[in-house]
């Protein structure tokens, strides 16, 4: 099972978190690219599809690294309409 796989699973479970990074790992592996505006973006973040150009806001979770709940969904659901989960 690769890494991507074993992510996507813990994505997709209710009960499991995912870390900051591991979601960046997967966005980038589905073709999204960090979109940087301004000097500094701060925990604002945005995530661009190279080819669909669909975009995915959300906030770099702190002080911790692990995703809320509602994020996680969030993720899911545009994933979803994407069909690329």
């Amino acid at each position: 099972m690769s890494r991507l796989s074993k992510i996507l699973e813990r994505l997709l479970d209710p009960r499991s978190t995912i870390t900051f990074q591991e979601l960046e790992y997967v966005l980038g592996k589905l073709g999204y690219r960090e979109k940087r505006t301004g000097k500094t973006s701060g925990s604002r973040r945005a995530y661009i599809n190279t080819d669909s150009k669909h975009i995915i806001r959300l906030h770099k979770p702190h002080p911790g690294n692990e995703l809320k709940r509602y994020a996680k969904n969030y993720i899911i659901e545009e994933l979803k309409k994407q069909k690329l989960i």
